[in-house]
């Protein structure tokens, strides 16, 4: 068999595009020579890179799982009060808390598919939002169209107080949003803020520590400076330590870290040409991918912080998060989301796993809302 014929092999296949620099077919993750619109385009695929060639009609979608919920905005909210963004909606938007209907691409995206034909309880839960009223308990009125109702509430409280939320974060109380309404919803978004406040204060106490532990061992050093002082090497040695110990913590953290701030400082002294540094960046994004993926997650975008540090931005589970990480090694500095001061425990790739769990037990509370 001549190998060169099947890897130099062009393919045609008709996929949506959801945006980034990626495309999923039905059996494995293509990357894009260059992003399009968002919308199903017919694609020429060699090897693992596809190429948009034509805006296509959507096919095959007949076959793939159909998910019904109510519509919130952009989002489906099915059974268990999920919120589920959905991909690629009409020009023209459906009215508010829509039964709507999508399809579960192979990626795990929802495709949305239509709206399906409405009932009294649609209208009654419209009416009640119009005129800032709770459900109660109101007959008819499903599980998703109250969960879709309590996150619209949810929603105008957090314009009004102007504390954001995700859904993840508000699913196990926004049933009680819905029969109890705007009081409800202010005090759930008031609980998501103090959590907020609570592990920011966290950090702050532990940063405090860490800095009083590091003037301790420098008071220390400098006691032990005076006891030797009549040796020469002692001393030199002792004002060495002195100076290391007096490194803040975040300075001493990682040496890997700040080797790679170093480097990332002098590309120009090290004579980088332009094509190099777009090289090296590639292959940093490229990096960051892969570790998400394996995670099951997407990345949208990362962008340099500067002493080392890479922000990414990427959605799992039907979620954003924006999380700092160490460009050198991955490992999480800013998760994003409360772990109790444990964010360097884990690295990009490991990540998701935690947040899965806080997801699936309701404990998610998010901290950097970008």
């Amino acid at each position: 068999m001549d190998y060169r014929k099947l890897l130099g092999k062009v393919e045609s296949a008709v996929l949506p595009y959801f945006g980034g620099g990626t495309v999923d077919a039905p059996s494995r993750r293509l990357r894009i020579t260059q992003p399009v619109t968002p919308g199903w385009w017919r694609f020429e695929v060699k090897g693992r890179q596809a190429t948009a060639r034509e805006p296509a009609l959507a096919e095959g979608l007949e076959s793939l799982p159909r998910v019904r919920g109510h519509l919130w905005g952009t989002r489906l909210v099915r059974e268990g009060a999920v919120a589920e963004s959905l991909a690629l909606m009409p020009e023209e938007e459906p009215p508010r808390l829509s039964p709507v209907t999508a399809r579960r691409w192979h990626d795990g995206t929802l495709l949305f598919e239509g709206v399906e034909f409405e009932g009294e309880a649609e209208e009654v839960a419209r009416r009640a939002l119009e005129e800032d009223r709770p459900l109660g308990d109101a007959r008819g009125v499903g599980a998703s169209l109250r969960a879709a109702f309590g996150f619209a509430v949810l929603e105008a409280a957090s314009r009004g107080t102007g504390i954001p939320f995700a859904p993840r974060e508000a699913r196990a109380r926004v049933l009680d949003v819905a029969r109890e309404g705007r009081a409800a919803a202010e005090l759930c978004l008031r609980g998501l803020a103090d959590e907020r406040a609570r592990f920011l204060r966290m950090q702050a106490e532990q940063e405090a520590r860490r800095d009083a532990e590091a003037r301790d061992a420098a008071r220390a050093l400098a006691v032990r400076e005076q006891e030797t002082r009549r040796d020469a090497s002692a001393r030199e040695m002792a004002r060495a330590l002195t100076g290391r110990e007096r490194e803040t913590w975040e300075t001493r953290r990682d040496a890997s870290a700040r080797e790679t701030a170093r480097a990332l400082e002098t590309w120009g002294g090290q004579g980088l040409t332009p094509g190099e540094r777009w090289r090296a960046e590639a292959e940093l994004g490229a990096w960051v991918e892969r570790a998400l993926d394996k995670a099951g997650a997407r990345l949208l975008s990362h962008r340099r912080l500067g002493s080392g540090l890479l922000e990414v931005i990427y959605t799992f589970m039907g979620e954003r998060f924006v999380t700092v990480v160490e460009a050198a090694t991955l490992r999480v500095r800013d998760a994003g989301v409360c772990l109790a001061g444990a964010d360097a425990a884990v690295t990009l790739e490991s990540l998701p796993s935690v947040l899965k769990e806080a997801i699936d037990t309701d404990a998610l509370v998010i901290t950097r809302h970008v």
